[in-house]
């Protein structure tokens, strides 16, 4: 018996040393919805560097090591971090000079779904050591997603413009996290078919969409608010849908922030 309480123990000791490491985790993020992800979790404490994009890591004043052009290797190095976190869309060239230092680099695939943002999540989670605390936050969101679904009604699927940028004119396309809020929000994106985001005023004419949502903030999604609604013919302005969020929580979503955002956008379609 005591032999086994003491096997019982050092296993017991174990753990709570593992955990303890994990969340002790220095970490440098270079992905703001990998950031924003740590920060849900409440491990803020973890995050020792950041991209200039990362605003949260920003107000704190995590120490920047990346701008939208390469990512500052001394700066890294200095910090000595034990994981550094991004996606692909950091270079190729930037991820290997990084490997090749021998600094541990994690490199998440960009969501296509929000089921992919649930799973970076809970990879996130494991990370820091706060695995079972982001599985809780995931199922509640489950919850509210679901809830949210269940009170849409309508004849037939409203067709949805979604805009992300002007110049090119850019929009969401099928195999993305954002198209996601189209489809749970019972929508259906008129650039389904697109193999790629770009697309032409005209085009959207003449696709003429029920609903057009404009992914830009300030002055420029105001302006193109205004643009839109030159063309008294267009379904979205003749229903008065024609509807301006924020950029940062759609495009960088952690679960939560997806959920709120499709909340958002529910709320505006069928108001």
């Amino acid at each position: 018996m005591r032999l086994r309480k003491k096997i019982v123990l050092f296993f017991i000791f174990c753990s709570i040393n593992l955990l303890v490491k994990a969340e002790n985790k220095r970490i440098v993020s270079l992905t703001p919805s990998l950031t924003n992800m740590v920060y849900l979790l409440d491990g803020q404490d973890n995050i020792v560097g950041s991209s200039a994009f990362c605003d949260k890591a920003i107000e704190e004043g995590k120490k920047v090591v990346s701008s939208q052009m390469s990512v500052n290797i001394e700066k890294i190095l200095n910090i000595n971090p034990d994981y550094i976190i991004t996606t692909k869309l950091t270079s190729y060239k930037d991820i290997e000079r990084l490997r090749l230092t021998g600094l541990n680099v994690k490199v998440f695939d960009v969501a296509s779904s929000f089921d992919e943002l649930c799973d970076q999540f809970i990879q996130i989670g494991s990370l820091i050591g706060k695995k079972n605390h982001a599985k809780t936050i995931i199922d509640n969101q489950i919850k509210r997603l679901n809830k949210l679904q269940s009170k849409i009604v309508y004849n037939d699927k409203p067709e949805i413009f979604m805009q992300l940028g002007v110049k090119p004119l850019f929009t969401v396309i099928s195999g993305t996290f954002m198209n996601d809020y189209i489809s749970l929000s019972g929508g259906k994106n008129i650039a389904s078919d697109f193999k790629r985001g770009t697309i032409t005023r005209e085009n959207v004419l003449i696709r003429d969409p029920d609903v057009i949502i404009i992914v830009m903030m300030g002055l420029t999604g105001e302006e193109e608010k205004q643009n839109w609604k030159r063309y008294s013919n267009l379904k979205a302005v003749k229903n008065n849908k024609i509807f301006i969020i924020d950029d940062d929580k759609a495009c960088s979503p952690t679960p939560v922030t997806f959920v709120d955002t499709l909340e958002e956008i529910i709320g505006l379609i069928y108001m």
